[in-house]
């Protein structure tokens, strides 16, 4: 390809919608123009740059074993209340009407659609396992759509889904795609790590995540440097408060709890506010009380004064993603009190779900279901009539690791794969079911599996860049090669030879672009380095003087080659 023949937009400004490296680099190097906020056109390089990660993607499902399909992605409404989803995730729904008003959705993912698929399909253990995937469009609601690829209204995503016999098997085929999804993105050039996830919406029995570890991904990845444990802040564990602040676990005393007393708090409405003179109560000895709807219905939460709810694990722990906190009034009709003197010693009106770190807590503080007035010397086991013994906490940083005991870290990071085992969740209710060796009727074991592939192209941006531009790693480069002749006069010396090279490449099987503009050198180099091609050679009458041309790596320094030598040390370069 020739520069002038494609459309290569590059600008010298950031645009002021970027907030991100990676994003600023999409549209500063002419590879995406944003159309509406979270809908965005790639342009002739960007779509090379893409069109190579889902090839790698590609070629990893098929070794896998996996079988490539299209499905709609206008779904019908029908499917998704049979599987229960078209409450619990229709704030993601993009939803249209066709001429006879009948309601589509616009398909955020495809659970509901393979499974009615091989529903139909499947009907014999001897036709299973089987393993599906598809590269496609995918459109959910985002509340804010931001951060360019990142979160968008509308994305590319490859999704998988496997049908085992049996649960045993379905962790093989589980297994296949851990290592698959391991290998695509170490191809993509991507410093990739799988962590125990949360799962979500989605359900089913346990998850991971390929995390990309950058200070803006919108994840917290909680991992351990001694044992290598690592998972989601939604999923992770410790094995208690901080190291550094021990002290503050919550143990019984040695001697018998004291007599509850309850105490005037006037105008003390907050934890912070009692940790003050004269009550002067530390966050870790408050039990703090919150109030949530849950399928209508209420329930209470209790954690310690200085812990915060992670609800990824509220959801795990009441079985609904349809859950709020509740209102002032629904508080105070089924509690006598308002936010801020709230408790549940002596509660019995609804269940009452407590964090695992106020087990056997004793000589604490709670609201008295009284405004203005709060209990000391409260003992959990003694005063508290617990339903459900949960762990409901967000992990800090410098907590022990469950694992080892070493202080665990806290890092950002960018989620780019996600590995779901389902179970027979949407089997059952979607029913594809399957007849075994003995004639039995049994629902197949799920698993599903997805790569953000929009997403996976723009985190490799934002791992790989300098103060210069991008620096794409060969293997999803738009393009390998810029050959850049600092003459461009037909007939030129520096031309002919850039001609010359590039037809001998590009017999190569070998992805080059020559830089025929007429520009000065500094703004073709600049472009280069912007864009990130992994290899520029540039070509001069004053190298050419000497016989040779300047061989640059992204990144690198120049290297003098003899013009004879250019081409195999291309090829010697490229395959590394």
């Amino acid at each position: 390809m020739r520069w002038t023949q494609t459309l290569i937009p590059t600008l010298k400004e950031t645009p002021a919608e970027a907030e991100i490296t990676s994003h600023k680099l999409l549209l500063r190097a002419g590879l995406v123009r944003k159309l509406s906020g979270g809908l965005y056109t790639f342009m002739p390089l960007g779509l090379r740059a893409l069109r190579k990660v889902e090839q790698i993607v590609r070629e990893e499902m098929n070794r896998a074993g996996a079988l490539e399909l299209l499905m709609p992605a206008m779904q019908p409404p029908e499917i998704w209340e049979k599987s229960g989803r078209y409450v619990t995730a229709s704030e993601v729904f993009f939803k249209v009407r066709d001429r006879a008003k009948k309601e589509w959705i616009l398909g955020p993912t495809h659970e509901e659609v393979i499974t009615t698929l091989v529903a139909g399909e499947i009907s014999s253990y001897r036709q299973l396992p089987k393993n599906f995937y598809q590269i496609q469009t995918k459109f959910r609601d985002e509340i804010r759509p931001r951060f360019g690829l990142m979160r968008a209204k509308e994305f590319i995503m490859k999704d998988a889904y496997s049908f085992d016999v049996t649960d045993e098997l379905a962790q093989i085929s589980y297994q296949k795609m851990y290592d698959a999804y391991t290998r695509i993105f170490q191809r993509c050039g991507l410093k990739a790590v799988a962590v125990e996830a949360d799962t979500g919406v989605m359900g089913g029995k346990f998850s991971h995540e390929f995390m990309v570890p950058a200070e803006t991904g919108e994840n917290e990845v909680v991992y351990c440097e001694a044992c290598n444990y690592s998972a989601n802040i939604e999923k992770a564990v410790s094995g208690g408060p901080s190291l550094a602040t021990h002290t503050h676990k919550l143990s019984p005393p040695d001697s018998a709890p004291h007599a509850l007393e309850k105490f005037a708090t006037p105008g003390v409405v907050t934890i912070e506010a009692l940790t003050k003179a004269p009550h002067s109560v530390p966050a870790h000895r408050q039990i703090k009380t919150l109030v949530y709807m849950v399928d209508s219905k209420l329930v209470i939460l209790l954690m310690r004064g200085d812990d915060q709810l992670n609800e990824a694990k509220l959801v795990a722990a009441v079985g609904s993603g349809n859950f709020r906190p509740a209102t002032a009034d629904e508080i105070f009709a089924a509690m006598g009190a308002h936010p801020g003197s709230l408790g549940a010693v002596n509660f019995t009106k609804a269940p009452v779900y407590a964090d695992t770190q106020l087990r056997d807590a004793a000589e604490m503080t709670t609201g008295a279901n009284e405004d203005g007035f709060h209990y000391r010397n409260v003992s959990v086991e003694r005063d508290i009539k617990v339903n459900h013994w949960v762990d409901l906490r967000s992990v800090q940083v410098s907590e022990a690791c469950s694992s080892c005991g070493k202080p665990l870290k806290i890092q950002r990071a960018i989620e780019v794969g996600h590995v779901f085992k389902l179970g027979t969740k949407y089997s059952e209710k979607l029913g594809a079911l399957f007849l075994d060796e003995d004639g039995k009727q049994k629902p197949a074991v799920m698993g599903c599996y997805g790569i953000g592939v929009t997403r996976t192209l723009q985190a490799i941006i934002e791992q790989s860049n300098d103060k210069d531009g991008i620096i794409w790693p060969v293997s999803v480069a738009p393009y390998t090669v810029c050959i850049t002749p600092l003459g461009v006069a037909a007939g030129s010396a520096t031309m002919v030879l850039a001609e010359k090279i590039y037809s001998e490449l590009v017999a190569q099987g070998i992805d080059v672009i020559l830089d025929d503009r007429d520009e000065r050198p500094g703004v073709k180099f600049k472009d280069s380095e912007l864009v990130g091609f992994p290899i520029r050679l540039g070509i001069g009458e004053k190298s050419l003087a000497k016989g040779e041309v300047e061989l640059k790596l992204r990144g690198g320094v120049l290297t003098p080659v003899k013009t004879e030598e250019a081409v195999a040390k291309i090829l010697e370069t490229i395959k590394g």
